[in-house]
């Protein structure tokens, strides 16, 4: 078993080429919050990721190995509610009420401009519905706010 235990968020620091030729590996987001398991990788070598507790792995992250080579994680499509404002009756407001709800659930929530997205929950999504939201099945990479004091995965204000 190939072991990885260093993380390049985002392959930051390397040649757009090395990552473009480096072996993937499909992860949904039940395995990239730990830091670590095992997996495949798109060469077929077996991996043992041994990351530092409490890191997350997002899609576009590099895995370095022990030998030096690398491997680019790509986040899985995986089932996931798409929650949208109706529009007939809502507005965008809709989605930011419908996010305090979630968050106030400690639910993992994807966050974009015009929708939401979370791991499938019949409740919740009943109790979408019932907020006058679209709530939709659907299958799609998954990469949920990292909280309060965690990585925020789309970008980094800390340089700011």
């Amino acid at each position: 078993m190939l072991q990885l235990s260093k993380i390049l968020a985002g392959g930051h620091g390397l040649a757009p080429g090395l990552v473009t030729r480096a072996a993937t590996v499909e992860l949904e987001w039940e395995v990239r919050q730990k830091s670590r398991f095992d997996c495949t990788d798109s060469r077929g070598r077996h991996l043992g990721v041994f990351l530092p507790r409490g890191t997350v792995v997002r899609g576009g992250d590099v895995l370095v190995a022990e030998d030096g080579s690398l491997v680019r994680v790509i986040a899985a499509p995986q089932p996931v509610l798409v929650v949208t404002p109706c529009a007939e009756h809502g507005n965008a407001f809709d989605l930011a009420r419908a996010a305090y709800h979630l968050g106030n659930r400690h639910v993992a929530v994807e966050l974009k401009p015009d929708h939401l997205k979370l791991e499938p929950d019949h409740v919740l999504a009943d109790m979408l519905r019932a907020m006058h939201l679209i709530v939709k099945e659907e299958r799609a990479a998954f990469e949920p706010e990292g909280g309060a004091y965690g990585a925020h995965g789309a970008h980094d204000h800390a340089a700011h």
